[in-house]
């Protein structure tokens, strides 16, 4: 609507409290104009349409109780249009919603204060661009990107689903909630939410709603430009219950649809709203109301259309605040205090059910969980670490029943799978199931990990190296949370033999390493894949990407090489020069370790002093203090070759300038592992001449 003189039709007046709703409605309008404008930065419109399905959903719908964020049975409410995070910081500040600390305990702060909103965008604040997991209280999951919000919101009903089915018995319903999502039509077209949708249809989880706001927006124009599709027909075909609300202002057909889904049992439900961005400004149904201040004439026109005093600004009217917050409150105190009753019940009569939920909360894991796992003898054959992965996995799965996941439909490539008794499939109708049938969407199924991560789950995925391309912006998304979710990469090099350069993972090692506060680890043999995993599963503020090999590796024997507990340091000295200094180093990552320990062996009968250092997780080695790192790597010691069967981006940081890699320059091609690893240099014959040469130019 872009005729400013309009009528607000916030709410019906006529409806109970329907001034004081209208009133609430226009403060979060107000807030979020004067927030962008202040900032000079933003998007006002979505919150300015959303307004009143956001007062409908969160005053008479939402179970949540501000007091006490964290309560573990709380409905989820994602804003997966993240862009309009000022909507959610006006919800948080008008139901007066409590600061917890990061271990859990009231700080006596509110989680968002008027000043944090006048402090939007800026340096530290509480109210950032879009909204940040652990850095605001209130806020369930980090979202921009657009599509990983409805990604992540099925991840969670998925994890209500698993933890209702494993800790309720009768009379004591421990998980019970609801996941709500507003979401736009950016939304729905990244292919992300497709997949997603697709899944959640498949499962039933009729414990989700997706509330879509149709408002044919987008940053360059209408929406018809590129995007023409009836989504409401696309959802009833992914087995979703549509419903349809013309209307954003009307509060009593949002409230009806949302008790439509209330009571719907055998599917999600997708909310259809047609709104107006920047709805009463005279941008309103414009790209310029999208991601841009309005402008001081605008914000004063738009106040006077909605029949507020012009010149005031970040104002919230008495009663406003206490009206909202009585409301949700009113519902959640209640249901928050009788759960925790009913939770002290069950602790008395399940204690073991409820030490493993008070566990899970604090990311703690059991006495005796890794007492299970393989010791693998040493073999010249070897086995492929996808298998050692496997049988690790499953070793470590049967002691954590909150260890879950599954793969993108490779599940027999990836020994993802949970083979013991009990572990099942996780389908509609059968929630108990801990494995995850992601289908051919890894997209979807990293952004569905998160979800589960962020509800107490140890969630994991699958899926071969390559397609860590397909899943880039969920484990970003998963290191800016630091949520301990495990990415299984399978077929981790030019191993992969005849599938050719389209399956043979190059630079992907080096893209993960790149990620800020990801543990990328490429195990040498069956003994560090084991390691790997141990390690993985003690990461509580990181997520860890695991990588293993289709073809067999030789498992070292440790009774003359170092252990494999030296990958807890990330690259550790596995063979040393015997009779002095080394005068090369040899490093090695994955399957190329044994073939670097076997060079080093020559090198050895040859009279040269040589050090092998294998070196699975970058990571880990930055995290050692300067003495170790140097005592691996002594700075006398100029002379570096490492071999990795990737790219050689970042290798420079660890050879130096007088080293040298054997990596990979160009794509793979198809044939026969043996034939490519001539090709390419990766042999042992060659790793010794290489080594050889560059003693001879010194």
């Amino acid at each position: 609507m872009s005729d400013i003189d309009a009528p607000a039709r916030s709410a019906d007046d006529t409806h109970e409290d329907g001034s004081l709703a209208r009133l609430t409605i226009d403060t979060i309008r107000t807030l979020a104009m004067d927030a962008v404008q202040k900032a000079n930065s933003g998007h006002p419109g979505t919150p300015m349409a959303l307004a009143p399905v956001g007062y409908t959903l969160w005053s008479q719908f939402l179970r949540t109780d501000p007091a006490a964020p964290d309560w573990p049975n709380r409905d989820r409410f994602v804003l997966s249009v993240g862009h309009a995070s000022m909507l959610l910081y006006a919800l948080l500040h008008l139901a007066k919603v409590r600061e917890i600390d990061a271990d859990g305990k009231p700080t006596g702060k509110p989680a968002i204060s008027l000043d944090d909103i006048k402090d939007f965008r800026q340096l530290d604040s509480k109210t950032p661009g879009h909204p940040e997991y652990r850095m605001t209280t209130g806020v369930e999951t980090t979202t921009g990107p657009l599509g990983q919000g409805c990604g992540n919101s099925v991840g969670m009903a998925i994890a209500e689903r698993h933890l209702a089915a494993y800790f309720n018995r009768d009379g004591f319903p421990v998980f019970d909630h609801d996941v709500y999502v507003l979401c736009g039509d950016g939304d729905m077209m990244e292919g992300v939410s497709g997949e997603a949708a697709s899944l959640a249809g498949h499962l039933k989880l009729s414990n989700l709603c997706w509330i879509y706001d149709s408002n044919t927006i987008s940053i360059e124009g209408h929406t018809d430009l590129a995007f023409i599709e009836d989504t409401g027909k696309r959802f009833e075909a992914y087995g979703w219950n549509v419903i349809h609300v013309d209307d954003a202002n009307d509060c009593d057909a949002m409230a009806q649809a949302l008790a439509t889904f209330r009571t719907t049992s055998d599917k999600p439900t997708f909310i259809v709203v047609r709104s107006v961005i920047g709805w009463g400004s005279p941008r309103a149904n414009s790209e310029k109301a999208h991601g841009e201040p309005l402008g001081e004439d605008n914000v004063r026109a738009t106040k006077k259309a909605y029949g507020w005093p012009e010149d005031a600004q970040f104002l919230v009217p008495d009663g406003v605040a206490d009206h909202f917050h009585d409301a949700i409150a009113a519902r959640g105190e209640p249901l928050r205090t009788n759960w925790e009753a009913m939770f002290g019940r069950y602790r008395a009569e399940y204690p073991d059910l409820a030490a493993e939920l008070d566990r899970a909360r604090k990311g703690e894991l059991p006495k005796g969980w890794d007492a299970d796992v393989p010791v693998f003898p040493a073999d010249a054959k070897g086995i492929a670490s996808r298998e050692a992965n496997g049988k690790a996995l499953n070793a470590i799965a049967a002691h954590l029943p909150l260890l879950m996941g599954g793969a993108a439909d490779l599940s027999p490539s990836t020994k993802t799978n949970l083979t013991f008794d009990g572990a099942g499939s996780f389908e509609a109708g059968s929630y108990g199931g801990r494995n995850m049938h992601f289908g051919v969407r890894e997209h979807a199924m990293g952004a569905i990990a998160n979800g589960m991560a962020l509800s107490y789950m140890r969630s994991y995925t699958g899926t071969f190296l390559v397609f860590a391309d397909y899943m880039r912006a969920p484990i970003r998304l998963a290191a800016i949370m630091e949520l301990p979710v495990i990415f299984v990469f399978t077929h981790d090099s030019i191993g992969v033999g005849e599938d050719g350069p389209t399956h043979q993972p190059i630079e992907h090692l080096a893209t993960l390493r790149a990620i800020p506060g990801l543990d990328t680890i490429r195990p040498g043999d069956a003994n560090e894949a084991v390691e790997a995993w141990k390690v993985a599963l003690t990461h509580t503020h990181e997520p860890t990407v695991l990588i293993f090999s289709r073809q067999a590796i030789s498992t070292l024997d440790r009774g003359k090489y170092a252990p494999a507990s030296g990958l807890t340091k990330g690259a550790y000295v596995l063979a040393d020069a015997e009779g002095g200094d080394p005068e090369i180093i040899l490093i090695g990552t994955g399957s190329e370790v044994p073939m670097v320990v076997a060079a080093h062996e020559q090198l050895t009968a040859s009279g040269v002093r040589s050090r092998v250092v294998s070196m699975p997780s970058w990571y880990l080695f930055e995290q050692q203090d300067r003495a170790y790192r140097d005592s691996v790597f002594p700075r006398s010691v100029t002379a570096r070759l490492a071999v990795e069967q990737g790219g050689e981006l970042g290798w420079d940081r660890y050879v130096g300038l007088e080293g040298r890699t054997i990596t990979m320059s160009t794509f793979g091609a198809s044939a026969p592992l043996a034939k490519l690893q001539d090709k390419y240099g990766f042999t042992v014959e060659n790793i010794v001449a290489v080594a050889q040469s560059m003693l001879e130019k010194k």
